[in-house]
């Protein structure tokens, strides 16, 4: 029993170690930091403010689509080589390299905008890193524990998750990232450590914090965390390719399996580039600086702890697939307000000129995004588990990756090109509320229990 709980904890420990990845740099620190750079140097080539803001979230957009084509396509191929080698935390080890590799590297962006380029490929070998070892650690979520502890052992684990990300990004807001304007971390010092304001080191650090953050917080993972017994096969691909053939061809006869794949495709590349790009709107289109983006996250992360708890306990009593309707509608409503907000309208209606509204208004869709999206997250990772059996589980959730990386390239396309085409980062938003939306049609056809016989 205390094997099994220290087990369950290790497990737990590679949400809190990768958090800040999606925290830190995805979303509320490197992202507005990577626009304003952007920004500055677009408009140091004659933009105006507008099109260099607009230029700098496609760049970003563009950046962010090819990483996750490559999640896209490798994705079940690994999960299948994976099952049939009996052998997942050998690639976890590997993929957290890259992890490491890639968030260090992201110290050479300089607020000149020379390493543009760099940067972007640095965070893609990082998310790329993140992607993958997420694969296989969420496969092994159905040995944890018996069905019914399921959702609530995935919930803890994000709450857990997102409990650290909090506690990252308060560390960066407080001693670290500096405003642009005043060169001071959010209580008023320079950054700690002698990193120089001038050039932006403390908030450059972000990526070397990331990786050090992880590499730390994932021992209590590698050391308690054992795989299920198996036989090691050795790497077969071309075994591998056939299981990965006879999946995909039996979902044909798995309308339940097929369905949902196909929602949390919509849904989860609509709710990651909410993620994605919420830095990215609050700089450009509200002026907010890196330290105000840090709060706003700090917002949505304890939201996000405590939702994901909340929502484990939810879906323990009634399943995920409540959770993940509620989740779904919920930031519909919150895409719907972002793009009818702006800093001097609301849906069309000016504001007094200096209003705070939109402010708190975004403030509050931040709280939502994070409360909503860990619930989503934690119950569409409870609902997969129900849909697989723990022999085939990485191969399951390296189609699930699929699933949500196969087209998370048209949800940042769609942004940019709706982005350019419309000159306005606001509107760039709308195209996500129809994925939301069409997500939320295919889950009809989901089965609240998932498919019993698949899971043993």
């Amino acid at each position: 029993m205390a094997h099994a709980r220290r087990r369950i904890w290790g497990w737990y420990f590679f949400d809190w170690a990768s958090q800040p990845y999606s925290t830190l740099l995805l979303t509320f620190i490197f992202a507005p930091y990577f626009s304003e750079v952007a920004r500055a140097r677009f408009m140091a080539e004659g933009m105006d403010a507008t099109a260099a803001g607009a230029a700098a979230q496609s760049w970003w957009a563009t950046g962010l689509g090819l990483s996750s084509i490559v999640v896209a396509f490798l994705a079940p191929v690994l999960g299948a080589v994976a099952d049939i080698s009996g052998r997942r935390l050998v690639w976890v080890w590997g993929f957290s390299a890259l992890y490491i590799a890639g968030a260090a590297g992201l110290w050479r962006l300089t607020p000149e905008g020379g390493e543009l380029v760099w940067a972007l490929a640095c965070f893609g070998l990082g998310f790329i890193g993140m992607e993958f070892a997420t694969i296989f650690t969420n496969s092994l979520l159905p040995s944890l524990g018996p069905r019914q502890r399921i959702g609530e052992i995935s919930g803890s684990g994000f709450a857990f998750g997102y409990a650290g990300g909090v506690l990252a990004l308060a560390v960066m807001l407080l001693f670290l990232a500096e405003g642009a304007a005043t060169g001071q971390t959010l209580i008023g010092l320079e950054p700690a450590l002698g990193l120089d304001p001038a050039s932006r080191q403390g908030t450059r650090a972000v990526g070397p914090f990331t990786a050090l953050w992880y590499a730390v917080f994932m021992l209590p993972f590698f050391l308690w965390v054992r795989e299920p017994p198996a036989v090691h096969r050795g790497v077969r691909l071309g075994a591998a390719l056939h299981s990965l053939g006879a999946f995909v061809a039996s979902l044909r006869h798995r309308v339940s399996l097929a369905a949902y794949l196909g929602s949390s495709l919509l849904y989860r590349d609509a709710l990651n580039a909410l993620y994605g790009f919420g830095g990215v709107y609050a700089s450009g289109v509200l002026g907010w600086s890196v330290v105000q983006i840090g709060v706003f996250g700090v917002v949505g992360a304890v939201t996000a702890a405590v939702a994901s708890w909340l929502g484990g306990k939810a879906d323990g009593r009634w399943g995920p697939k409540p959770v993940i309707v509620a989740s779904i509608l919920l930031l519909t409503c919150v895409c719907l307000l972002i793009v009818g907000t702006s800093r001097d309208s609301l849906f069309g209606q000016p504001l007094p000129p200096g209003s705070r509204l939109p402010d708190i208004l975004f403030l509050i869709c931040g709280a939502l995004i994070g409360g909503a999206g860990g619930a989503l997250q934690a119950a569409s990772r409870t609902m997969m588990a129900r849909h697989t059996a723990p022999d085939q589980a990485t191969e399951a959730f390296g189609l699930y990756a699929l699933s949500g990386k196969v087209t998370s390239f048209i949800a940042p396309a769609l942004i940019a090109l709706v982005t350019t085409l419309s000159g306005s980062q606001r509107v760039g938003i709308a195209p996500l509320i129809l994925l939301f939306l069409a997500g939320l049609v295919l889950l009809l056809w989901v089965k609240p229990d998932g498919e019993e016989r698949a899971v043993s």
